[in-house]
């Protein structure tokens, strides 16, 4: 099999489309179905359905689409192998994560990345619900829970605390907490359907207020916003500590339970050069960051 027929096939997948898949890869529309109708001939069945308006993978496609995966990453890391090191790592590096981490840590790395490494190219698709890897065709994804058990490999990235924050005019407004039983009488920003709070020592604190939202971003916002008290992470909160924007407020008999930050990928094979590149600066740069 071409490796190039491959490409277009493992594009198409992500992407959805062949004019997509051609664009991400430099090649006509119709030079990326050519490409698709070989490796169909070749493979002696239909991977693709095709539509007016969009493509989905066959049960033969869905079949195909790890192997094809893995030999594209092999031949990018038998490159790697023999490539000038003044070239860096190459490829395309899909991550997923959530909104607050692409906008608070992997989105100001990415400009240093693709400076330092010519032939890499990184997508991020960011949101709030954990993803399958293998379903989006992701590298690697990072999450900031306690990992269920599966056949993912994982590596925790940094220890994470969460900080109860609120904004200094909330606090000349409303006053500050100083115990887990205070929090009933303040605005708790929560995300949609969260009635309780968790802490270190396991206890959970049942929290109200008029404002909830779905994304951590919209909790954040609000709290800039002097809305309320909201549980945010160290790693995204930070700046707005250090500026005055926000404070963090340390309760005298409980902190807020910490949620460490892992990178997960499918498997040791998933390790390419363009994987580890972007753990060990992601483990550098985030607060806590946990040796390799």
């Amino acid at each position: 099999m071409e490796l190039r027929n491959l490409a277009i096939f493992a594009e198409i997948a992500t992407a959805g489309s062949l004019a997509a898949a051609g664009r991400r890869l430099g090649l006509s529309p119709m030079a990326a179905s050519r490409g698709l109708a070989a490796l169909e001939t070749e493979a002696g069945a239909r991977l693709v359905h095709r539509s007016t308006r969009s493509l989905s993978l066959t049960p033969e496609g869905e079949a195909l689409l790890p192997h094809a995966r893995t030999i594209l990453d092999e031949a990018a890391a038998a490159l790697a192998a023999i490539r000038p090191a003044a070239r860096g790592v190459a490829g395309l590096l899909r991550v997923g994560c959530s909104a607050a981490f692409a906008h608070r840590v992997l989105l100001p790395l990415v400009p240093r990345l693709l400076a330092a490494h010519p032939d890499l190219r990184i997508e991020v698709l960011a949101g709030e619900g954990l993803v399958d890897l293998t379903a989006e065709g992701l590298d690697i994804a990072i999450r900031h829970a306690d990992l269920p058990d599966s056949s993912l490999i994982a590596r925790r990235l940094a220890r994470s605390r969460r900080l109860l924050c609120a904004a200094p005019d909330y606090l000349a407004r409303c006053g500050r907490p100083t115990t887990r039983a205070d929090l009933a009488g303040h605005e708790c920003l929560r995300l949609s359907g969260v009635t309780h709070w968790g802490f270190a020592d396991g206890l959970r604190v049942p929290v109200a207020g008029r404002f909830a939202a779905n994304t951590f971003p919209s909790l954040h916002d609000a709290c800039l916003a002097g809305l309320g008290i909201a549980v945010l992470a160290d790693w995204n909160v930070a700046p707005d500590l250090q500026a005055g924007r926000l404070e963090a407020l340390d309760l005298v008999d409980a902190a807020p339970e910490p949620r460490d930050v892992w990178a997960v990928y499918p498997s040791r094979r998933g390790l390419t050069p363009r994987v580890r590149l972007l753990i060990d600066t992601l483990a550098a740069r985030m607060p806590g960051g946990v040796e390799s």
